[in-house]
């Protein structure tokens, strides 16, 4: 039996969700960032704060923390480094555990982009 999921605190929603890198296209990939892993990286990187006390802010773990931040900094690094379209997830219930966009979703969401 797994463990259950952990509910995030969350407490802002960014205004602009959808990064696409200047000539990129649709099938160089789209990386999604949950709305843990953004809150993640507003706390310690925009408010300056450490884990333990970005932690608390989202009612995680310092541990829990720290993987969804690693999670986070990998997404964004593949994202600059490959050339890929970066969209911040509008659900604040994210899963680290799924991270994958359903087939359908990527395609309704890169003919979005196309337009």
């Amino acid at each position: 039996m797994s463990r259950p999921k952990c509910n995030y605190t969350v407490a802002f929603c960014p205004k602009i969700k959808k990064f696409i890198p200047e000539g990129a296209c649709a099938s160089t990939g789209i990386v999604l960032i949950g709305a843990a892993e953004a809150e993640a990286l507003r706390l310690k990187h925009i408010e300056d704060l450490s884990q333990t006390a970005a932690a608390a802010k989202m009612k995680i773990s310092q541990s829990s923390f720290q993987r969804v931040l690693h999670m986070a900094h990998k997404k964004i690094s593949e994202a600059l480094i490959e050339g890929k379209f970066i969209t911040i997830a509008e659900n604040k219930s994210t899963s680290l555990r799924a991270p994958v966009v359903a087939t359908e979703k990527m395609k309704a969401l890169k003919a979005s982009i196309k337009n």
